[in-house]
């Protein structure tokens, strides 16, 4: 009798264990990830170890928040029915131009008619004649109406100051942050005129000093509320050390899930 228990107990246990392992497999067969993300970064180059370090990140934000991440290193797969398999495009330090007409227009029609969001950082503003492309002037209106101007090649540190602390994207940040190194760009004007303003570096703040200034109002954080699309452009971006900035990780989160609507 005993040896009978004992086996009915292991057989019991084995088909429980068997139900429990077949369950937790059709599960994650068919768990679907919440969104989808394309992010299109620069291969190689100086915004290589931002990039890298921008990976890391990213996969570990998907995996804890179940989406996924796609990468492309130029515009040429951009059109209509690709960016469809998308709720949110990350332009991760790829410049506005080396774009095919066919990209230019898809990636257009994206943000104009709100088929996902957008997140741009630091190199999305190099607006200007460069590398012999023209400038975009679509995407310039889309960032404010700016055009490069200068920037600091020796990089500074500096104070961020929030001025939209009710946005979303600000959700969690400090009213003020320091960045330790970055270059921060100038623009022929201020885009306040045309965009949300998030936040601005204190140009009274840079160590080492620059007479490399906007002259006192200069974004580094806004959002084009005149089109259809969630989008937030944050110009910080250089240096991989921005990982280990929490208002700048904190911007980055919040501005994902607000750029899909979550």
């Amino acid at each position: 009798m005993k040896k009978r228990s004992i086996g009915r107990l292991v057989t019991s246990c084995l088909f429980t264990l068997l139900i429990i392992c077949s369950e937790s497999i059709t599960f994650g067969q068919t768990s679907k990830p919440q969104f989808r993300v394309l992010a299109m970064t620069e291969a190689g180059g100086i915004h290589a170890p931002f990039v890298a370090a921008a990976k890391v990140w990213l996969k570990q934000l998907a995996d804890e928040n179940n989406f996924t991440i796609d990468y492309i290193e130029n515009a040429e797969p951009v059109n209509d029915a690709f960016l469809a398999n998308y709720q949110l495009f990350i332009q991760l330090n790829y410049p506005p131009y080396m774009w095919s007409d066919t990209a230019r227009e898809a990636f257009r029609n994206y943000i104009t008619q709100g088929k996902g969001g957008w997140v741009g950082f630091h190199h999305a503003t190099l607006l200007g004649e460069f590398d012999g492309y023209p400038m975009w002037p679509w995407f310039s209106e889309f960032m404010g109406g700016i055009r490069y101007k200068n920037y600091i090649a020796r990089f500074a540190k500096a104070t961020v100051q929030v001025e939209a602390k009710n946005h979303p994207c600000m959700k969690g940040v400090p009213a003020t942050f320091e960045v330790q190194k970055e270059e921060w760009y100038t623009y022929n004007k201020s885009p306040r005129p045309n965009v949300n303003v998030l936040a601005t570096v204190d140009e009274s703040s840079y160590s080492p000093d620059s007479e490399i200034k906007m002259g006192g109002d200069h974004p580094v954080v806004w959002s084009n509320e005149h089109v259809k699309a969630r989008n937030v452009y944050v110009f910080m971006g250089h240096h991989p050390d921005l990982f280990r900035n929490d208002a700048f990780t904190t911007i980055f989160r919040n501005a994902i899930f607000w750029g899909v609507g979550k």
